[in-house]
């Protein structure tokens, strides 16, 4: 490996669920506020957010939302790190930066032009987590051509995110791009939308963290 990479575990809903995966210890758990998803966590309370272990930072992720709406929500659950997974602008991103946000920003990813279209985000974001195009936001279940990436020279870290599963140890390891910081992982890891494996979430989390 390259470098050290962040986990991410995304779609959570279920405080008992919540708390099970928490305690596995990935770096960051991601709540879905996008009302079309089954994995919307619209409603949950603020406390179970706050139960999280100091290492685990929580993300919100919404498609589309409101300035105001997106930091109301992120004051309330006291969440600071956003993925934005529609059609935010670089001026919005850029806005939630310089109120003390830290900006993710997804994008799915089908052909190069994708990539030479976030040449306007490149100052105005932390991240990119990168996804597989599909008619919905996430939760595909399946990878894009991560081939796609190797000409990617913006200076700004990717997250690999969409259909990542218990056989990927092998390709993240060999992925070796300098810009590559982390993975998210959802749908391949449920028994339900929204309901992770805490069995196969641990066994897989403990792969990745050996390739450190």
């Amino acid at each position: 490996m390259k470098r050290a990479l962040k986990i991410k575990v995304c779609g959570m809903r279920g405080p008992g669920n919540i708390e099970k995966v928490a305690a596995l210890g990935p770096d960051y758990m991601g709540f879905i506020f996008h009302d079309p998803s089954p994995r919307c966590c619209r409603g949950i309370a603020a406390k179970v957010v706050a139960s999280l272990p100091d290492e685990v930072v929580p993300v919100l992720v919404s498609v589309d939302m409101p300035e105001v709406e997106i930091v109301a929500l992120s004051d309330l659950l006291g969440i600071s790190t956003l993925q934005l997974h529609g059609s935010e602008s670089p001026d919005l991103c850029m806005k939630l930066k310089r109120k003390g946000f830290t900006v993710w920003k997804a994008a799915r990813l089908e052909s190069a032009k994708d990539i030479v279209a976030l040449e306007d985000y490149a100052g105005a974001v932390d991240a990119f987590v990168f996804d597989t195009p599909s008619a919905s936001y996430g939760g595909t279940g399946r990878k894009f051509n991560w081939q796609l990436l190797d000409d990617y020279d913006l200076p700004v870290d990717f997250i690999l995110s969409g259909g990542i599963g218990e056989d990927d140890v092998e390709a993240i390891s060999s992925f070796p791009h300098p810009r590559f910081a982390g993975i998210d992982l959802n749908s391949r890891f449920e028994v339900a939308p929204g309901v992770k494996d805490e069995v196969k979430l641990r066994k897989f989390i403990n792969e990745i963290r050996q390739l450190r």
